[in-house]
C-alpha cells in the first residue's frame, strides 16, 4: 500500500484528561485509518499518485484525475490532517511535553502577528469554534508571516486551487465532532480550552524554523 496509518507517539491514555482514551482510539484507529485505507483503494494502480509524499499530493490535488479527485482530496486531506496532528499533542506537564506556551523565534512572531500568546489563543480558538460543520483550524506561514485560517471537512492550507489562500501550515486543530464527543458532547469551546494542554510547541517550533 502506498501509504500506511502512523502509529501514535504515545498511549491512547496519554493525553487524559483532556482527550480520553476511548476517544483517542477511534479516532486514530478508526476514522484516521478509514481515510488511509480509502486514499490507497482510489490511488490503486496509479503510480504517479502512489508514489508521492501525502504533501505533495494535498499541494497537487487540481492534477488528480477528476473521477478520484473528491475522494482524493477527502481522505487524503484526512491522513495529512491527523499525521500532522498527532505529532503536534503530547501528555500534558512532560518535559519536552504538552502544554504551556513556545519559545524563541515562534514566541516572538506570534506577539508580533497577534498581540500576544493570549490573543493568539483566541483567535484560532474562535476560528475553531466558528467552523461550520466540521473543519480545522490551522496556524501556518505564508510569504514569512504566520496566519490563521480555517478550512471546511478534511482540506488543509496546503491545497492551492481548494482553498482561498494556500500557506504551509505548522499547527492544526482538529474540530470534527469525532474528536471530542465522546467527552465533551457539544461543548466544542471547553474541548479547545482543554486541547491547549497538550499542544507540543517544542514540535510547531521546530515547524516554524524550517520555513524560516
Amino acid at each position: 500500500m502506498a501509504f500506511k496509518l502512523p502509529d501514535l507517539p504515545y498511549k491512547y491514555d496519554a493525553l487524559e484528561p483532556h482527550i480520553d482514551a476511548k476517544t483517542m482510539e477511534i479516532h486514530h484507529g478508526k476514522h484516521h485509518g478509514a481515510y488511509v485505507t480509502n486514499l490507497n483503494k482510489a490511488i490503486e494502480g496509479k503510480p504517479d499518485l502512489e508514489k508521492m509524499p501525502i504533501e505533495e499530493l494535498c499541494r497537487k490535488i487540481e492534477k488528480v484525475p477528476q473521477d478520484i479527485r473528491t475522494v482524493v482530496r477527502n481522505n487524503g486531506g484526512g491522513h495529512y490532517n491527523h499525521s500532522m496532528f498527532w505529532t503536534a499533542m503530547a501528555p500534558a506537564g512532560t518535559k519536552g511535553g504538552g502544554g504551556g506556551m513556545p519559545t524563541g523565534a515562534l514566541l516572538e512572531a506570534i506577539k508580533k502577528t497577534f498581540g500576544s500568546f493570549d490573543q493568539f489563543k483566541a483567535q484560532l480558538g474562535d476560528a475553531g469554534i466558528k467552523r461550520f460543520g466540521s473543519g480545522w483550524a490551522w496556524l501556518g506561514v505564508a510569504n514569512g508571516k504566520l496566519v490563521i485560517a480555517s478550512t471546511p471537512n478534511q482540506d488543509n492550507p496546503l491545497m492551492k486551487g481548494v482553498v482561498e489562500n494556500a500557506f504551509e501550515p505548522i499547527l492544526g486543530l482538529d474540530v470534527w465532532e469525532h474528536a471530542y464527543y465522546l467527552k465533551y458532547q457539544n461543548r466544542r469551546p471547553d474541548y479547545i480550552t482543554e486541547w491547549w494542554n497538550v499542544v507540543k510547541w517544542p514540535e510547531i517550533e521546530a515547524r516554524y524554523a524550517k520555513l524560516m
